[in-house]
């Protein structure tokens, strides 16, 4: 059963990725412009690493790439001289939302011919199966 649904979430993956390729994201990348957006204000960077379940050498990374694309903008901690925060740009709402749309289509072949009630109990096998943060 295990190598069945890690065959099944690589199938998914490369959907979701082959959709996000179009407006220039990687999967990592739409998640980390997902977090910002989710919470609709600077965070600081080990936050985000924590959020996203990375360490913070490859969330630092990972937001040089989005500040490169300018979807990210470091801005200073108003509590700590010493921090930064990650901020979403204009640019990166812009991306985010064309992302969250392009990720319909897939999202709907991969699931779309489940019943509501399959869906539901997917949804909580899936949950029951995630590890404790």
């Amino acid at each position: 059963m295990t190598f069945l649904m890690l065959g099944a979430a690589h199938q998914m993956e490369a959907h979701l990725e082959s959709a996000l390729s179009r407006i220039g994201l990687s999967l990592a990348k739409f998640r980390t412009l997902s977090h910002l957006a989710e919470l609709k204000e600077p965070v600081p960077l080990s936050a985000l690493a924590d959020r996203c379940s990375c360490v913070r050498s490859n969330m630092t990374q990972l937001v040089d790439r989005l500040e490169a694309d300018r979807l990210v903008e470091r801005v200073s901690d108003p509590t700590d001289r010493r921090s930064v925060r990650a901020a979403l740009t204009e640019e990166g709402w812009r991306r985010h939302a064309e992302g969250v749309r392009l990720l319909e289509e897939p999202e709907a072949q991969l699931f779309g011919h489940l019943r509501d009630t399959d869906k539901a109990a997917l949804t909580r096998l899936v949950q029951l199966l995630k590890p404790e943060s």
